[in-house]
């Protein structure tokens, strides 16, 4: 009776599999976590005051829209949300530093800060007035956007 025992070499070839496999899958991890890390400091080296001061004109005229359609227009109700954008109109030229030599950034800005102004001078008091200033608001965003967006 002849019994056969697995030689060296076939214990070591079983065994050098599964250090290939764990070597493998640690070089991939250690790759996704320095990706993740260098991705991260990029990120944190880009300016996001534009983006911020777009985000939060966004929002106030949501707000402004979401009121006219609940049907809640009272100054106490929109006067909040057009004196901060109109504040945040004020931001739009330091927030893209580099439009602010175009003339056409420059009228676009001004158009945006007239707008509030004078919806500000006579506040709307009722629903179709907060609608027709949003809409005037969302206007000049959008010939912005057109020109400067692409």
């Amino acid at each position: 009776m002849s019994e056969t025992q697995p030689t060296n070499a076939a214990v070591k070839r079983k065994g050098n599999g599964s250090k290939y496999l764990f070597l493998f899958l640690f070089g991939l991890v250690g790759g996704a976590v320095a990706t993740v890390m260098a991705v991260r400091a990029l990120e944190q080296r880009k300016d996001h005051f534009p983006d911020s001061v777009m985000h939060l004109q966004q929002w106030h005229l949501g707000q402004l829209k979401g009121k006219a359609e609940q049907n809640r227009c009272a100054a106490t109700d929109t006067l909040p949300h057009l004196k901060s954008l109109r504040m945040l109109a004020d931001d739009l030229d330091p927030a893209f530093p580099d439009l602010k030599d175009d003339p056409r950034f420059a009228q676009h800005s001004a158009k945006m800060r007239a707008a509030l102004d004078s919806a500000l001078a006579s506040p709307p008091v009722s629903c179709a007035g907060v609608t027709e200033v949003s809409n005037q608001i969302g206007e000049a965003c959008k010939a912005c956007h057109q020109d400067f967006r692409g």
